[in-house]
């Protein structure tokens, strides 16, 4: 590792929630400032830095040194002291007020300033609020420095410090001496290791229980970001132990200390004791309670006669329902809750259509809504009625992590339409079912073939499983859908079986087609010829062709694909390098995270219409809406040539490429192949080996998420 000493010149940007940083450092016997970029928290313009790390290129900005360590040096020197303080990087000492204090404590001023603010008043013209002031300003500026000081020396690293401080802020130092383990709880995945690390060195025993507590949480928020709901408690003990180097029979004491806390929740499973975090057993718990609830209630008198039903589709939507789609919206308009489920090609949209305009004519109040700011506006455009994001339409406070609406102040509506249902997860699910009002009904719309949940749970299987829930699956696939081979093809992965590629390979005009390539540089090369070449002659706009790819890394990982894709289909000059990424007028875009004051949502794709490098903004158009982010923001926003296939559930698109290799073999499963393929409307190409075709099609794993919503449905009556 190599070490640099300097003085930070400028700070060109700096994140403030995450605190990555590029800046240039004045470097003794070095001409030019050097580029350092990496996590650097609580460090100034004017501040002297050593900081170890190594030197790496960037393809446009040349060389640059990547921080791993740091810290802030303060001036030893009586001429140093006085300069840094007379600098103005202390609030409340100006140039003279420093002169004074350096003149009277010379090279132990900053000692007194930290240890002994009292002696600040023998100074002339400082008094007791003039000290104070002096003191706040003081730790204020140097309680960053102290945290890093004390994490590094921890052996942790800028960016997990980084993290720490951002989420403890203040009370980190106090957090970390006190109750370090509070770490793990909050910081899933580099919690345990850090905070175990830190109290292990100041004495704490390996079988101490709040180290064998945190392990517990730990592990269970590991399983829950694979999606389960619960842990065996004998699987829960085994990767608590490999984790701590404790044995696992140590831990049921601590088990038992979490459940009196009620921070866990366990109940008797059928293969053994089932072990919960607390919030996540509540949500199932109250799932299954709630309906039970909602189900108790009679249904609205909505009853209508076949031809009554006809008359109205037929006069509204100019369509004639088919006897399968006839006798869903007959029996859905007397049930309190009921599951719509299908793939594509069946006909899904027209019954939501369908059922919307026969509740508009019995007014009742319909309120339309999915997962995804995409899903909710193509159901509003199929439906033409407005649909809602769950998380706006239940007032989702991100700060505070709240829903506005719940039991105590429900949705005002008559009957809830839930679209691409798979999608909800168990905590979202919870508190949509709770600000149901008990007097409305539930309609529930997806496909259980998709891939799961990004969160937890298995929710949408889980209600049809159960039995306990009145579920229609719409089987017949309609005579304009069969002549699609990307429905036909769709229907013979969900059902396990390989496609019969022989009709593209002929050389006639298909809607889908696979593109043999065993290497990843090679299925890089055919996508990029396909998306800049061929398939533009048919899709001249950039929007209606997506590549997608099962992973974030590797060759043909969304990372390598968008800058490659990037250089071959955006030529405009210029731009603005934010961490890495160079945004340009013309880029795809996505949103990252839901943003409600600019009323973007997580997964929403436009396009960059201006970069105004001189103002530190991009701005972006979002179908005809602009918004604009200062860089301070970029952070929200990524490249979108190439987007995750969980990324692409709840959209469609023209034209889809799908990259498809070994190297994505953690992640090829039939579910995620078949989530890709049914994104594309017109035109579908896989690039890659039949290998990783073939292991996708063999891999059905949806099914061993552990979840208990199932089994408390049916334990309930309803």
């Amino acid at each position: 590792m190599i070490t640099l000493k300097g003085i930070i010149e400028r700070l060109t940007y700096q994140n403030p929630e995450n605190n990555y940083t590029i800046a240039k450092l004045k470097v003794a016997r070095i001409n030019d400032p050097v580029t350092v970029v990496g996590y650097l928290a609580g460090v100034f313009e004017g501040e002297s830095l050593e900081i170890s790390g190594k030197w790496s290129t960037h393809p446009k900005y040349g060389d640059q040194f990547k921080v791993e360590t740091y810290k802030v040096v303060l001036p030893a020197t009586v001429s140093g002291i006085r300069k840094y303080l007379g600098s103005g990087i202390i609030k409340g000492i100006g140039k003279s007020l420093a002169d004074k204090i350096v003149d009277h404590f010379e090279e132990k001023t900053f000692d007194i300033i930290e240890n002994e603010p009292e002696k600040l008043k023998s100074v002339y013209g400082i008094g007791n609020t003039k000290k104070n002031i002096i003191t706040d300003a003081w730790n204020k500026h140097h309680a960053v420095r102290r945290v890093m000081q004390f994490l590094q020396e921890n052996e942790v690293g800028v960016y997990h410090a980084s993290a720490i401080l951002q989420a403890y802020g203040s009370e980190t130092l106090n957090i970390l001496n006190h109750d370090p383990y509070l770490i793990a709880r909050d910081i899933p995945g580099i919690g345990f290791t850090i905070a175990d690390r830190i109290a292990l060195r100041s004495g704490v025993q390996k079988e101490d229980e709040n180290r064998l507590k945190a392990c517990l949480i730990c592990s269970l928020l590991f399983s829950e970001q694979d999606g389960h709901v619960y842990q065996i408690k004998k699987e829960l003990f085994a990767a608590s132990a490999k984790i701590s180097g404790v044995e696992p029979d140590k831990f049921e004491s601590a088990l038992e200390a979490l459940v009196h806390g009620g921070e866990i929740k366990t109940e008797t499973g059928e293969e053994d004791t089932r072990v919960y975090l607390a919030r996540l057993f509540r949500a199932e718990s109250g799932i299954a309670s709630r309906m039970k609830a909602i189900m108790s209630m009679k249904a609205m008198a909505r009853d209508m006669d076949k031809g009554e039903i006809l008359d109205v589709v037929l006069t509204k939507l100019a369509v004639k329902l088919s006897e399968e789609q006839l006798k869903v919206v007959e029996n859905v308009l007397n049930e309190k809750i009921v599951v719509i489920t299908g793939g594509p090609g069946t006909g899904k949209t027209t019954l939501i259509r369908a059922l919307c305009e026969i509740f508009r004519l019995r007014d009742q109040k319909t309120v339309l809504s999915a997962p995804t700011g995409r899903a909710a506006r193509r159901l509003s455009e199929v439906t033409g009625q407005k649909a809602f994001t769950l998380h706006k339409l239940l007032g989702f406070d991100h700060e505070n992590q709240t829903f506005e609406k719940s039991f105590a102040n429900p949705l005002d509506l008559d009957v809830f339409v839930v679209d691409e249902a798979s999608m909800v997860d168990t905590l979202l699910m919870y508190h949509l079912i709770e600000a149901m009002p008990a007097t409305a009904s539930l309609i529930l719309v997806g496909d259980t073939f998709q891939l799961p949940s990004v969160g937890p749970g298995n929710v949408l299987s889980d209600i049809i499983e159960s039995k306990r829930i009145k579920v229609f699956s719409l089987t017949r696939i309609f005579r304009q859908a069969e002549e699609s081979p990307i429905i036909m093809y769709a229907h013979s992965i969900r059902n396990g079986e390989m496609p019969d590629f022989q009709k593209a390979a002929s050389g006639e005009l298909s809607e889908f087609y696979f593109i043999e390539k065993n290497r990843p540089d090679k299925v890089v090369e055919t996508i990029l010829e396909l998306c800049s070449n061929r398939i533009q002659k048919a899709f001249p706009h950039i929007d209606e062709i997506q590549v997608l790819t099962p992973m974030h890394r590797g060759e043909a990982g969304t990372i390598n694909l968008n800058q490659q894709l990037q250089s071959v289909l955006n030529s405009s000059p210029g731009g603005m390098d934010v961490r890495g990424i160079l945004f340009k007028p013309g880029d795809k875009v996505m949103h990252l995270k839901n943003n409600y004051e600019k009323d973007v949502f997580n997964g929403d794709i436009g396009m960059v219409a201006d970069v105004i490098k001189s103002e530190n903004k991009v701005l972006v158009d979002y179908d005809g809406r602009i918004v604009e982010y200062d860089i301070l923001e970029l952070d929200e926003l990524t490249l979108a040539y190439a987007i995750s296939v969980h990324k692409s559930q709840g959209s469609e698109y023209s034209a889809i490429v799908i990259a498809l290799t070994t190297a994505h073999f953690p992640l090829l499963q039939r579910n995620l192949l078949y989530t890709a393929m049914t994104r594309g409307k017109h035109l579908v190409i896989i690039v890659g080996s039949s290998k990783a075709l073939e292991t996708a099609l063999s891999n059905n794993k949806t099914t061993l998420r552990l979840t208990g919503l199932k089994q408390k449905l049916e334990a309930r009556p309803i």
